[in-house]
C-alpha cells in the first residue's frame, strides 16, 4: 500500500543515526499503530510506502544483524 504524497501523513518521519549528509537515506515514521511508513528523504512530498509495523520491525532486526550485508558499509562483504 502506498500514499502518493508522504507530506499529507500526520506523522513525524525519522532518519537513522548513521546517515550521512548524502542523497541515499530513507525516513521511516510511524502511521498508527498496525502501520509504518518509508519515504525518500530528498523527497519528502513524493510517495510514502506503509508496511505493516511488525515488518518494518523484522526488516530493521535483519538489517541491524547484518543480513543483509555491511549496509553502514556498502561494497563491504
Amino acid at each position: 500500500m502506498s500514499v502518493e504524497n508522504a507530506s499529507t501523513l500526520m506523522v513525524t518521519w525519522v532518519k537513522s543515526s548513521y546517515s550521512d549528509t548524502g542523497a541515499q537515506c530513507v525516513e521511516l515514521a510511524v502511521v498508527d499503530a498496525d502501520r509504518g511508513a518509508v519515504r525518500d528523504s530528498k523527497n519528502p512530498s513524493g510517495p510514502a510506502l506503509l508496511f505493516p509495523r511488525e515488518s518494518l520491525r523484522m526488516f530493521v532486526a535483519a538489517a541491524a544483524s547484518g543480513e543483509f550485508g555491511d549496509v553502514r558499509h556498502p561494497g563491504a562483504p
